[in-house]
């Protein structure tokens, strides 16, 4: 979450006056995350939030995400759920931007994810996973392999001004995940960034889901792939074992992870450290004038990227075969 785009009060109040949800009486912006403008909204009949979708989001895209969060609540999954204007709209435009309200989740997320918060963000992906196997619609993932470069190429001039050689190093490693992306592992709804910022908890347990514009349907261990770097380094930048294996494991507990996609886990998180790398590069190099967000550090994801290239075997995450996944060959 963070804002691009300022709204004024009583741009938002005529807003907010198509939708059954009350009058207008705060909102502040959400600085937190990078991609879209997000406000927290009080109304005399409870809390919303409000969100501008920006850059990376099409407008041709807003039914596919908020029709899956219906279907995923109508199956058990806790998300937010988007308001119907009058006219039975989930979303409209506000300040020259597609916009939308959705309801307010209780809980807090971790600052500072222990094996608990991973155990727990592990079987909630696993559910959603499942939750999502009969949803009709599909989308294809526009930030998978076949879009990297194109970033690469919006970030390649200026690179090594982050860091010296930072260029070079991307080049070689696209060559490689190019070449050697699996194309055969099990595919359905993923969410694609589920950072720490966008999983709620209430005490020791997950309350909700949140932010779904980059769901899309993909390979379903590449979604893993992404929490385990997200969730599983320390702030030094360092792996977690221990983590990783709650991470990992109580989603197997959930689903089942083939032979198949445990073997193809460590390219999958290269590919994951990839992606978010050189997103991460070209909003560094490109934040907007005024933008109320701190843009995030890139060269994080170079050093995760530098873990990955040196795990041999889907064991040094810290995955237990035995009793919860099934073994190779079974």
């Amino acid at each position: 979450m963070a804002v691009y785009t300022d709204v004024a009060a009583d741009e938002l109040a005529d807003f907010l006056s198509r939708y059954d949800i009350g009058e207008l009486l705060s909102y502040k912006g959400i600085a937190e995350g990078v991609e879209n403008s997000n406000f927290l909204v009080h109304t005399s009949k409870g809390a919303f939030i409000l969100t501008l979708y920006e850059k990376r989001v099409a407008v041709d895209d807003l039914p596919y995400f908020l029709s899956l969060m219906a279907h995923l609540a109508e199956r058990g999954v806790s998300c937010p759920q988007p308001a119907r204007s009058r006219k039975g709209e989930v979303y409209s435009t506000l300040a020259g931007r597609p916009a939308a309200i959705i309801n307010f989740l209780e809980g807090m997320w971790p600052r500072r994810p222990n094996a608990m918060h991973c155990a727990g963000v592990g079987q909630a992906l696993a559910r959603m996973h499942l939750a999502g196997a009969d949803f009709p619609l599909f989308r294809k993932n526009p930030l998978s392999v076949a879009g990297w470069r194109p970033l690469f190429e919006l970030a390649r001039a200026r690179a090594d001004s982050v860091q010296g050689g930072l260029a070079d190093f991307i080049s070689r490693e696209l060559d490689h995940l190019e070449a050697c992306w699996p194309a055969d592992l099990p595919i359905g709804v993923i969410h694609a960034d589920l950072f720490p910022d966008n999983v709620f908890f209430l005490g020791d347990k997950v309350s909700g889901l949140i932010d779904f514009p980059f769901s899309c349907n993909d390979m379903l261990a590449y979604d893993i792939a992404i929490c385990m770097n997200a969730w599983c380094f320390e702030p030094d930048q360092s792996f977690n074992v221990t983590k990783a294996r709650a991470l990992l494991n109580a989603y197997g507990r959930a689903r089942n992870l083939s032979a198949a996609e445990q073997d193809a886990l460590p390219l999958l998180a290269r590919g994951a450290a990839m992606r978010f790398l050189l997103t991460r590069l070209v909003d560094f190099l490109n934040v907007p004038p005024g933008a109320l967000v701190k843009p995030k550090d890139p060269l994080e994801y170079v050093r995760k990227l530098r873990f990955h290239q040196g795990v041999a075997d889907v064991r040094d995450y810290g995955l237990v075969t035995s009793g919860l996944v099934p073994e190779r060959g079974s």
